[in-house]
């Protein structure tokens, strides 16, 4: 559970006497900052917030309770948090918990700045072919790691792949994804779902189908998307993009290479049972190029407790949210914070016997060269450092 609570910080981080305006109000919940809002849709908003406990920076989906329950979406919630908590990869967007409050639903989720893969198409036209396979490596990893906990994502897309500072691709939206034990007698899914693109042939028939072929047709447009700068089946009528995709005629521009062009044709098979399988992508020639397998995962005990209790209207889950004043701040406090200055022994009171002990730094170097001398320091210890936001 959660406790959200709107407190108050001044512009700039400080306060400045007889500033017109007042403060700007920002929420808390639990040990997280609210700041802006990055994403919005129907149900959901999702905002970068902070941790104030460590400063690390996140993103959290914020859904209407009321809005859920009425739409009568709590399964598809439940399935998203439960699916997310199991996928632990590294190119597959991290959750890291789930609060609740009586009219809210949070989602901590790791924060990727680099934005959708999407806005890289828009922005380049196309992506070079090496670029594109290095982005369709890690597209791979991701969602055979997926199938393999028995996770199929349905819906994937430019939009839903993100870029972290580093230029890593991580998988995210799993709010239509399934688990194999929804599969029917037949053992096919049979809810037909995902953006019109993108989505194969057979789940268009409405007759069932392998969630895990339905993911390989899905990668392949990416592909072709990636490489093109456009899609490979596109009207504007939906009934004619439905033959198109049906069809599966794939006429690739000439800049494919063959090995390019092999490899695409092989996986927008029409037939999902003659389809290129994610095994035998992982040994094509083209795809082989500069491959590096993804580092092996721990495999550790997920608990799943908290995705009924997001849900669960009883007291013990449920928190109130408040409002609190500002937190005042004296010159003394605010002289504090300066480099290089700590005056808050001078004035702290002596507490029950107990001795605080604290040691600060200060430096006259830029934060590049510090980072790059703790990195330095740190690596042969086998520790692994982290950059955070953060300001000189």
């Amino acid at each position: 559970s959660a406790t959200a609570t709107t407190t108050a910080v001044e512009k700039g981080g400080m306060a400045a006497a007889g500033g017109k305006g007042g403060p700007r109000r920002t929420t808390r919940v639990g040990p997280y900052e609210l700041g802006k809002t990055v994403g919005e849709g129907s149900f959901a908003k999702v905002k970068i917030a902070k941790d104030t406990r460590n400063a690390a920076t996140c993103a959290i989906k914020v859904l209407d309770r009321n809005h859920v329950l009425r739409h009568k979406m709590v399964e598809q919630i439940k399935r998203e948090i439960a699916t997310m908590k199991l996928i632990r990869h590294p190119n597959v967007v991290q959750l890291h918990e789930v609060m609740a409050s009586k009219s809210k639903i949070y989602m901590v989720l790791e924060f990727v700045e680099g934005g959708e893969l999407f806005d890289k198409i828009v922005n380049s036209g196309k992506l070079g072919e090496d670029e594109a396979r290095r982005y369709f490596h890690q597209l791979i990893n991701a969602v055979d790691y997926c199938h393999s906990r028995g996770v199929y994502h349905r819906d994937l897309k430019p939009e839903n792949l993100l870029l972290d500072s580093y230029g890593a691709l991580k998988v995210s939206d799993f709010g239509l994804s399934a688990f194999s034990p929804q599969t029917k007698e037949d053992g096919l899914l049979h809810t037909a779902c995902g953006t019109p693109n993108y989505v194969a042939p057979e789940v268009l028939a409405d007759k069932g189908y392998d969630g895990m072929a339905a993911d390989v047709w899905s990668c392949g447009i990416i592909l072709f998307v990636l490489m093109a700068g456009y899609l490979p089946f596109d009207d504007p009528n939906l009934m004619t993009l439905y033959k198109l995709i049906t069809r599966a005629n794939v006429s690739c521009p000439p800049w494919f290479s063959t090995g390019a062009r092999n490899l695409i044709k092989r996986i927008l098979d029409p037939n999902p049972h003659t389809r290129i399988t994610i095994a035998q992508i992982l040994e094509d020639e083209w795809f082989k190029k500069d491959y590096k397998p993804p580092h092996s995962e721990h495999n550790e005990d997920v608990s799943l407790e908290d995705v009924d209790a997001a849900f669960d209207s009883s007291e013990e889950h449920l928190v109130a949210e408040r409002r609190e004043k500002p937190e005042s701040m004296n010159a003394f406090a605010l002289i504090s914070r300066s480099e290089g200055f700590n005056l808050g022994n001078l004035f702290e009171k002596e507490m029950m016997g107990m001795v605080k002990r604290e040691t600060s730094f200060a430096s006259q170097r830029t934060p590049q060269e510090i980072m790059s001398k703790i990195e330095e320091a740190c690596g042969p210890l086998g520790f692994n450092v982290r950059k955070q936001n953060y300001k000189r």
